[in-house]
């Protein structure tokens, strides 16, 4: 089977599923590829996928995601190839897809371990025992909101999202001002989408915040990610409520 994969999580979980001479092509951002990515066609990015190369690499089937990928990109591709478009924005959500993909690759068996081991790592929700702002952009400020992703890890592992339904947005863009008027324990920042680092931790301290650097993929991908992230993601949620 010939796989292209638009989805740097979706990636990696193919690798583990032992597919890695499967893929054929993916993006820029798909950074665990396995030990030979460098023979692993890079395409663009998620959002500026160049659909003529991936048509030229001949997939058998393209694995996309809702949130991350252009939709006309997308159903561009479902011209010349099957495409498996993921929606994740809950951790069965994230447990049914990878399910769905080892179905269509046929490794079901494989795909089942994963899941079981994101089962047993994840235990059941913890209490909410914290509170936290999740940072996604820096200008314009952009903080993770109701019905995504990032939302239902904190939650899961004991840490309320302290943005809750703010303007309606899933991703809502706030200023300064109103951010001064929600309440919250800790401002995470997460090494990606935006690259946080030491040296923007003092802007956030000077707006009152208690600014806290975290790995972004241990929040927003799914896969096999999830069962690699547990303990950190156990040992930080420890630590926010210490």
């Amino acid at each position: 089977m010939r796989i292209v994969s638009l989805v740097p999580s979706w990636t990696e979980y193919l690798i583990d599923l032992g597919l890695g001479n499967d893929i054929k092509g993916r993006t820029k951002f798909c950074v665990r590829a396995g030990e030979e990515s460098d023979r692993i066609a890079v395409i663009g990015g998620t959002k500026n996928f160049h659909v003529e190369q991936i048509e030229h690499l001949n997939p058998d089937l393209i694995i996309s995601s809702k949130e991350e990928n252009d939709k006309t990109l997308v159903e561009a591709c479902g011209n010349f190839a099957d495409v498996l478009l993921t929606d994740v924005k809950t951790i069965p959500n994230a447990l049914e897809a990878c399910k769905e993909i080892a179905l269509a690759t046929k490794k079901q068996k494989a795909g089942q371990h994963w899941v079981d081991q994101i089962q047993k790592t994840w235990g059941e929700p913890k209490t909410l025992l914290s509170k936290a702002d999740y940072v996604v952009w820096k200008k314009p400020l952009m903080l993770a909101g109701p019905d995504t992703f990032i939302h239902a890890v904190m939650e899961w592992w004991g840490i309320k999202n302290s943005i809750q339904d703010l303007h309606g947005s899933r991703y809502p863009e706030i200023s300064e001002a109103d951010w001064n008027q929600q309440s919250t324990d800790w401002t995470l920042l997460p090494s990606e989408p935006f690259p946080f680092q030491t040296k923007h931790l003092a802007s956030f301290q000077e707006m009152g915040k208690n600014p806290l650097l975290v790995d972004g993929e241990a929040f927003s991908w799914y896969g096999s990610r999830m069962a690699h992230v547990a303990p950190y993601l156990e040992k930080l949620a420890q630590e926010l409520r210490a």
